[in-house]
Formats: structure tokens, sequence, C-alpha cells
């Protein structure tokens, strides 16, 4: 019997200029929202190495600056999931976006944080609940 535990989730706000870097996922949990790119922390992956794992694998773009921003507690009721969600504060560094994995992302598009799109992911849904801004916070850590 499987036992229902909590996952840990890495969600990446990668920023550039002024703006978020969010994906419209599909074929998942959460299908059809704008989340940001990230996936499961893997055994002995520090946070910035998956990290930049993640944001590669999906876009096809290098990141740096990499730091923690917050966490969130994220359940998908319909699915039957809980994650514990690292989100990672990360600049732009190079390389042009691709979609690396058509079968995960409908599209990668940039986003001002104040003009969201409707459909966002629990995370991110969460994180406007408390108010929490990565592009200000990235700006904090600076």
């Amino acid at each position: 019997m499987k036992e229902n535990r909590p996952r840990v989730g890495i969600g990446v706000a990668v920023i550039k200029d002024g703006k978020i870097l969010l994906g419209k996922r599909k074929n998942a949990h959460g299908e059809g929202t704008w989340a940001f790119p990230g996936g499961h922390l893997e055994y002995q992956e520090s946070w910035e190495e998956c990290a930049a794992r993640e944001v590669f694998e999906e876009t096809g773009i290098r990141i740096k600056n990499i730091c923690f921003g917050t966490l969130t507690n994220d359940l998908f009721d319909a699915e039957q999931k809980h994650y514990v969600t690292i989100v990672m504060l990360a600049d732009y560094d190079s390389g042009d976006i691709k979609l690396m994995e058509p079968d995960k992302c409908e599209r990668w598009e940039w986003f001002e944080w104040n003009k969201l799109p409707q459909t966002i992911f629990v995370t991110i849904q969460n994180l406007k609940e408390n108010n929490y801004n990565p592009i200000i916070s990235s700006k904090i850590k600076d």
C-alpha cells in the first residue's frame, strides 16, 4: 500500500527585466495552469542544483544568482497530492527559451507579477495569498 506523504518540489522564480517566467502546464497535476519551471528534488541534490537543472531541462536557458525564496504547502485535492514546494529565486543568465518538454508544457511566457494570468498553479496562488512577491524578494537579497 502506498503511503500518502508530501513530496518535495522545487519551483524557480526566474526573473528577467522585472518579469517572471511561467509555463502553461499540461499532462500533469495542475494541467492548464501557469507555473514556474521546476520539478522534484532528487536524492542528494542541493536546492540550487535542482533549480538550475530543472530550468535548463524545461526551458533550455541558464540561470544565475540562485537563492532560497520561501516555502509553500501545496494541496492538490482533485489529484490527492501534497507537496512542500521550495521556491527558489534566480536571475535569467543566458540562452533562448525553448519548449524542451512539449508533452508537459504548452508554452513559456514572461509576466509582470501584478499581471499574472487567471489560471495559476497552486504554488503561485499560495504565494499571492501570503502577499509574497518573488521580484521584490530577489531585490532585497541583492
